[in-house]
């Protein structure tokens, strides 16, 4: 597995994976935006309108059809948040050439295809299709709608709005229900000339063409935009903030039988560029990341304290979120002990199975993404969004020096930012 990273044109670049290893190659194209709340749900919108249809494929029935042509191929928007970048746009997935019955290529007609999406979008009177926008729209505002469905990832978004309330990170990858209600052809056509001009693109491509090839097919399918005249690009940063000045207790009540409580640590300045960066994985992992850790075992299921427990690294942001569902009155006694797993590992008790569990389930996690082509763009994306061009493999291999004390040394600088708790209307 080769990995190259080139430049098309200024703002866009090229990230090529070449790879023998599966019988598909995946491609994809995205707008690397500051995630910033006026602008998050016109952003967020833009793909799905994209989708619906090109001048010369109109509708989804002339683009499924294209697709056909291409051994069922798929072309899908995308919306992802990484740190405080919003990542927007096309992901493409189609078999590789060399099984194709007939010999012919498809990697240069679907990499045309993708350009025609992104380049070429079906317009009435000089601006997206009103039919497409609003029903488009309708779906958006339905997804940012439906996320209170999931009481626990429910749980995690508020804790990170309340906790980032004066940072980007706070702002919804989707954006909000006003700012998406408020979009017509015209707001989004204007919004869509200013990407075309300004945002920094990531091209990626895994299969088993040459760079060399792959590069010229997406050259042509892509010209206009590599076209573009050199301007000030829209260039996504992430602020860090090193220390809480006091915790910040918040509490809702809704019709839920289940209390959620997240809790929002930050890490002392500690994020991806840093060199202690794989101590602070492997940190994560002890203390909540994996089902060996000490928020799991005990928690859960020594302590029974909580339905699940867990903790996330958000690797951009410098920040840890702990997830927990628990019994309304446990609140307290759950709260406690979370803090005092954390404590733990600050003074260093922790076991050999431990540290070593951690090791081997993060750095399996990073090399199961060698046999998923999804889960690899991801990671590339996230590496690019941080401006990294770290490999797998030696990203696996600074974890395997990290040791007890360098784990207990991060696990020090983390400070409790943000509590959050939604209990029963009753509770």
């Amino acid at each position: 597995m080769q990995t190259t990273r080139r430049e098309l044109a200024p703002g866009v670049n090229l990230r090529c994976v070449h790879t023998n290893k599966f019988k598909s190659a995946y491609l994809s194209v995205t707008m690397m935006l500051p995630l910033e709340a006026e602008q998050a749900s016109l952003n967020a919108l833009l793909p799905y309108v994209l989708r619906r249809g090109t001048r010369k494929h109109p509708d989804l029935e002339a683009l499924s059809a294209a697709l056909d042509e291409l051994y069922g191929g798929a072309i899908e928007p995308m919306v992802r948040k990484r740190g405080e970048t919003q990542c927007v746009g096309l992901v493409a997935g189609f078999l590789d050439d060399k099984y194709a019955l007939d010999g012919r290529p498809i990697l240069e007609p679907a990499a045309a295809l993708v350009g025609e999406i992104l380049l070429n979008p079906f317009t009435r009177d000089g601006v997206f299709c009103p039919e497409y926008t609003a029903g488009e729209r309708a779906n958006l505002i339905d997804r940012i709608r439906s996320q209170i469905n999931d009481k626990r990832t429910y749980a995690v978004q508020r804790l990170t709005q309340e906790m980032c309330r004066y940072e980007n990170f706070g702002v919804d990858r989707l954006g909000d229900e006003t700012s998406a209600a408020a979009i017509t052809p015209e707001s989004l056509w204007a919004r869509y000339q200013e990407l075309l001009a300004q945002a920094e693109f990531e091209v990626y491509y895994c299969g088993c063409a040459q760079p060399e090839r792959v590069e010229q097919a997406l050259r042509q399918a892509l010209a206009p935009l590599l076209a573009r005249e050199p301007g000030e690009l829209l260039y996504a940063d992430c602020e860090i903030r090193t220390n809480a000045v006091e915790v910040n207790t918040v509490e809702e009540s809704m019709d839920v039988t289940q209390g959620k409580l997240a809790m929002g640590f930050r890490t002392g300045g500690n994020a991806v560029w840093e060199e202690d960066y794989p101590a602070l994985l492997l940190c994560n992992a002890v203390f909540g990341g994996t089902t060996l850790s000490k928020l799991f075992l005990n928690v859960r299921e020594k302590l029974s304290l909580c339905y699940y427990a867990s903790s996330m690294l958000e690797k951009m942001k410098g920040v840890i979120l702990v997830s927990s569902g628990i019994e309304f009155d446990k609140y307290q006694e759950a709260r406690d002990e979370i803090l005092h797993q954390l404590e733990e590992i600050r003074q260093g008790r922790i076991e050999d199975w431990e540290l070593e569990g951690a090791r081997r389930t993060v750095i399996s996690g990073y090399r199961s993404y060698l046999d998923n082509q999804g889960q690899l763009e991801d990671f590339w994306l996230g590496q690019a969004a941080a401006g990294l061009d770290t490999e797998i493999e030696e990203l696996t291999s600074r974890l395997e020096g990290v040791t007890a004390s360098q784990v207990a040394a991060a696990a020090q600088k983390l400070e409790l930012d943000t509590v959050y708790f939604l209990k029963g209307v009753e509770g």
